[in-house]
């Protein structure tokens, strides 16, 4: 191992990975698997089967005190009011000119809050609302659970199937975007109906001395039922055939949630929030640019940053972009003029200095079977 692995943060299930000859990547300060068996065998296994995700490497943030709730409704996007004990949302914290400081979930409890963030921002959003309570003078408590959290993810319409029979309640009880305390084996924990695939799943937190544990007894329960260990490659294609919002890539400091087509996660109307005042006026004329899905219509793979043109004139950028296994085409994302934006219209991105012709389409590219609309999924 060199020496700047050596310096990479650890999740509890390095050994593990290391174990299943997953080839190890940094991602946000941390070491990761990109990948074990392959990432389209991996993301097939998600779509048809059930994958298994190390999410440990997330940050997990708990609000508590009299003024948690007040707190959250000025420092993030959604209406927290809105949520009963053991229900989640996913929302943004956004600085006052409206860029993106994070995109996260909000889970209720009965005595606090707990909010997962991406794993590259903990710091920085701990910072962030450390500095805003002082600023606003709110009267509560932040703690940093994230070390001492091990997060589990299992994806997938086996997913039920397969983690069932080791857990002491009715899966079936725990509505999309709830979640409920409960054990997985012996290890005690929250289990929440959320995930950043496109699939029906479940996401598991429990102590970090139990992570190991509860990892290796759910690979076993899914061995015969077609459970893969799932990497950080195809977790991003998952989540793009989704049209789920990457930081630091889709969204970011300089990016709007209007812009980004994610205003659903944004109530402007439920009293004044940190970045509100920059998005009213965003909100009346309408978004100059659009986040829009696209294809290729040629074999070429649009990667983030690649410039997209029309008629010549540079007009935009892709953000994501990546084969889908699903599909079997080229698919994207990127910010394009609010009028070149409408599905059907015809663009070019330039890779390596050539040009290729893509199409704006309707997203989400894929939905799972028996969904009945887009909802709100992020981890």
């Amino acid at each position: 191992m060199t020496q700047a692995h050596n310096a990479l943060n650890k999740t509890p299930l390095y050994d593990v990975h290391k174990q299943l000859n997953a080839r190890l990547i940094e991602f946000g300060g941390w070491l990761m698997p990109v990948q074990y068996s392959g990432i389209i065998e991996e993301h097939k296994a998600v779509r048809n089967a059930a994958g298994l995700f190390d999410l440990s490497h997330m940050g997990e943030i708990e609000v508590s005190g009299h003024q948690a709730l007040q707190f959250l409704q000025y420092v993030t996007t959604n209406d927290v009011s809105k949520l009963v004990e053991w229900q989640a949302h996913y929302t943004f914290m956004l600085y006052p000119d409206g860029g993106i400081v994070d995109d996260l979930i909000v889970y209720r409890q009965p005595d606090k809050y707990l909010l997962v963030v991406n794993a590259s921002n903990i710091q920085k959003d701990l910072l962030w609302l450390k500095e805003t309570q002082t600023l606003k003078g709110f009267d509560l408590t932040i703690r940093d659970r994230s070390w001492a959290t091990g997060l589990i993810s299992i994806q997938g319409p086996k997913a039920l199937e397969i983690l069932q029979p080791h857990v002491n309640i009715d899966l079936n009880e725990i509505n999309y975007y709830h979640f409920t305390q409960g054990q997985v084996g012996d290890a005690p924990g929250l289990i929440a109906r959320t995930g950043y695939t496109g699939e029906d799943g479940f996401e598991l937190f429990v102590n970090r001395v139990y992570t190991e544990k509860v990892w290796n007894l759910i690979m076993e329960a899914g061995k015969d039922q077609g459970l893969l260990p799932v990497g950080l490659g195809a977790r991003d294609t998952l989540r793009l055939e989704a049209k789920m919002a990457l930081y630091g890539n889709d969204i970011d400091a300089g990016t709007n949630p209007l812009d980004a087509g994610l205003a659903w996660a944004v109530k402007l109307d439920k009293g004044d929030f940190c970045g509100k005042r920059s998005l009213l006026p965003v909100k009346q004329a309408g978004p100059k640019r659009k986040l829009v899905g696209f294809e290729v219509k040629d074999k070429a793979i649009a990667r983030h940053g690649y410039p997209v043109a029309k008629d010549g004139q540079m007009v935009g950028k892709v953000t994501s972009g990546a084969p889908s296994p699903t599909l079997g085409k080229n698919i994207g994302l990127a910010y394009v003029p609010a009028d070149m934006s409408a599905v059907g219209t015809e663009l070019d991105v330039i890779i390596r200095d050539k040009t290729y012709k893509i199409e704006v389409v309707k997203t989400p590219f894929y939905t799972r079977p028996g969904k009945a609309k887009k909802a709100p999924e992020k981890n």
